[in-house]
């Protein structure tokens, strides 16, 4: 029934995700006539991770999901049985078969909340014996979860709010389930959008891509399309051949940069006219394949320039070595100088994207000012968190409430902390703390209100 209702209910973590002493301290639990006695737990971490004042808190969509669908399969249980003693009561395994999570209550911060040091991520309340079973998951799914959306967050917040941010980590991330969880809250934590596909599917993830390096270096420059011709992208006016169209160009565009043209790469050339035939609306050139200014920049540009004849608004280009900063600046140029000879405008504005190993420092130089970098895609230093690969959460009991004896030892020093000003009995100054943008606004109206 849950699966029929939660398309995702598939890919919630399975009981057995967890630590055996888990399960032998369920048994421990059991055998003391402890199994249905109450407790809370909360999970929390001790310090803040990148050595920052703040983590953002994110997993808790996994966890609900995770204990909705919560119950041991007969196989759960017959494994359990292998493992634990021989002699174990067979009535703590019937015990096992009939758990779930109804009897269980979880407060949390909402997901994508500011989380400090020492505050409760979740509070998990409800029979000892099963929310001690939840421990290993809980911990699982929400460490990882805010560490990326937390490391995320951080790359935003360096980049500014004008960058686009991509994640394209998938290929570098530690596992299906790890990749997954990066690109869910890197998206979370301020990402644009990610290339796994799997995470658009199940999560909603905005998706980005366009070409790599392979399928640039899989053309000769002798191929002939089946298709060469393409209809004007207001669908009037004869077809043009678009690799004739793009030869023609190429003659003018290395003219103008006092190139020979047969320095660029004909199979280079040969790719990017496939590209466009294939997306004419979204044409994007890898540019470093070769060499980015005596090749893939001309050939790029070749394309772009017979594209724009037809209509049609080459979206942006892609470095992925080099010095990216220098590079973007001189690409930047360049699209300026060929939009003012050949009176295309719109090539000033093309989207230049950059890749490779960019990690919090080299992110501060793309942001600069004047940077004319677009889009940035980051991969190993966002799924991995290099810096701090756990977040480092905890799971403890609450402690036993304290004696009334305790309460005003704390009290009296809650007191003593209080400055003079705030002491006076008549006119004390006021106690300032932060306020919420509604609340501030109400303050603001009341005493408006008081002034008139």
């Amino acid at each position: 029934m849950a699966a029929e209702q939660d398309p995702e209910a598939l890919a919630a973590a399975r009981p057995l995700l967890t630590d055996l002493y888990q399960a032998t301290m369920a048994l421990g639990y059991w055998h003391a006539g402890r199994a249905r006695e109450q407790a809370e737990f909360e999970l929390f971490f001790r310090g803040g991770p990148f050595g920052g004042a703040f983590a953002l808190a994110a997993g808790l969509r996994d966890c609900v999901r995770f204990l909705r669908a919560f119950r041991l399969q007969d196989a759960d249980v017959q494994f359990l049985a292998s493992v634990l003693p021989p002699d174990t009561d067979p009535a703590f395994f019937e015990h096992l078969r009939a758990l779930d999570c109804s009897d269980v209550t979880v407060r949390a911060l909402p997901e994508g909340s500011l989380a400090f040091p020492g505050v409760p991520l979740l509070q998990v309340c409800g029979p000892l014996l099963v929310v001690q079973l939840l421990e290993t998951p809980l911990l699982c799914l929400v460490s990882y979860a805010s560490l990326i959306a937390t490391n995320a967050a951080r790359l935003r917040l360096i980049a500014g709010p004008k960058k686009r941010l991509l994640e394209m980590g998938l290929r570098r991330a530690q596992g299906p389930d790890g990749g997954l969880t990066a690109s869910t809250y890197s998206y979370l934590g301020g990402f644009d959008g990610s290339s796994n596909v799997l995470a658009g599917q199940l999560r909603g993830v905005p998706l980005a891509g366009t070409l790599a390096h392979s399928f640039i270096t899989s053309f000769l420059g002798t191929e002939v399309p089946p298709d060469p011709m393409l209809a004007p992208a207001a669908s009037q006016g004869p077809r043009v051949d678009l690799a004739a169209c793009a030869e023609a160009w190429l003659d003018r565009v290395c003219a103008h940069l006092g190139l020979g043209v047969q320095e660029p790469h004909r199979g280079e050339r040969a790719a990017f006219v496939a590209y466009a035939l294939a997306f004419p609306r979204a044409f994007q050139g890898l540019l470093d394949t070769y060499s980015v200014q005596r090749s893939g920049l001309p050939n790029f540009l070749a394309v772009a320039l017979a594209l724009g004849e037809l209509g049609y608004r080459a979206v942006g280009v892609r470095l992925d070595s080099g010095d990216l900063l220098q590079q973007a600046q001189e690409i930047r140029r360049v699209f300026r100088s060929i939009s003012a000879q050949f009176q295309m405008p719109w090539l000033e504005s093309v989207s230049i994207a950059v890749s490779n190993n960019i990690d919090e420092e080299e992110l501060t130089r793309l942001a600069q000012e004047g940077s004319e970098v677009n889009v940035i895609g980051i991969g190993t230093n966002v799924v991995t968190c290099p810096r701090q690969p756990s977040l480092g959460c905890v799971y403890k009991l609450c402690e036993p409430l304290p004696s009334l004896a305790e309460s005003r030892a704390f009290a009296q020093l809650s007191l003593s902390r209080l400055s003079p000003e705030h002491k006076r009995l008549q006119q004390p100054a006021p106690y300032r703390v932060a306020l919420s943008d509604k609340l501030q606004a109400l303050v603001a109206r009341l005493r408006a209100g008081e002034s008139s």
